[in-house]
């Protein structure tokens, strides 16, 4: 699929400017988009800024009846979810080792972690009976470089890239057709990939306010929030086979 053709997408944390971006670039290619934010009023101004036709929900994401109260309501109204682009995150940083406080770990587990966990167990199945389901989430280079100043926050993006993998895995398997007791596809079966799970990944994201508050600033390295747009809408032109449970680098 080149186009929306009005399939529908989800993007979680739709509030900020990575959420606008890509909102706004799935309306454009002709998708219907939803947005989820945990604050009402910030949603609704976000949706309006992403462009006329997308709708916005306030859901807190890290509550799990809430995501299946949302599924509820997006299932009589807009019918199955194609796509989901978790966007959800947070930054929380130290000294070292021993300053890696309680609180910044639990706040990264909520926000990074568990609302990555309560959207996928709650959409999978949509996106496992999509023709072009697809789920995204935005990692960091910081994974595979982890620093101590930053434990809390790499090992809280490490830990949801190993969900999304899981998520990938459970699209192979769920698709490929006969399998035996354990999940696996039988020799003579031929799988049909129609989903996949992939990890975008980035050093950081920019956009144009920061930009503009820092005119001074060069954010070396930096992937500008159209650009992970402009992947993100790619994802759906794209075979599932060839992007299932793959790492794909956002360069600058």
């Amino acid at each position: 699929m080149t186009a929306g053709n009005g399939a529908n997408v989800l993007v979680t944390g739709g509030s900020g400017p990575s959420g606008i971006a890509v909102a706004g670039a799935l309306r454009r290619a002709g998708f219907s988009v939803f947005t989820v934010g945990s604050d009402e009023a910030r949603i609704k101004a976000a949706a309006a800024q992403a462009g006329p036709g997308v709708t916005p929900f306030a859901c807190d994401l890290a509550d799990l009846p809430e995501v299946r109260e949302l599924h509820r309501t997006l299932a009589r109204t807009a019918g199955r979810i194609d796509g989901v682009i978790h966007l959800v995150g947070g930054w929380r940083g130290a000294q070292g080792i021993t300053d890696q406080s309680d609180e910044d770990w639990d706040f990264l587990e909520r926000s990074a972690i568990t609302t990555l966990r309560n959207v996928t167990r709650v959409f999978y199945d949509d996106l496992v009976a999509s023709d072009t389901g697809r789920f995204a989430m935005v990692s960091s280079t910081t994974v595979s470089e982890p620093a101590a100043g930053i434990a809390n926050y790499v090992a809280a993006k490490a830990a949801a890239e190993a969900w999304t993998m899981a998520v990938a895995d459970g699209f192979r398997r769920d698709q490929a057709g006969d399998a035996d007791v354990s999940g696996a596809p039988k020799l003579n079966s031929t799988p049909k990939l129609n989903s996949a799970a992939v990890v975008f990944v980035a050093k950081a994201l920019v956009d144009a306010g920061m930009r503009s508050r820092q005119p001074e600033r060069k954010f070396p390295g930096y992937t500008d929030v159209e650009d992970l747009a402009a992947a993100v809408v790619g994802l759906f032109g794209q075979s599932a086979a060839e992007l299932n449970g793959k790492r794909l680098p956002l360069t600058p």
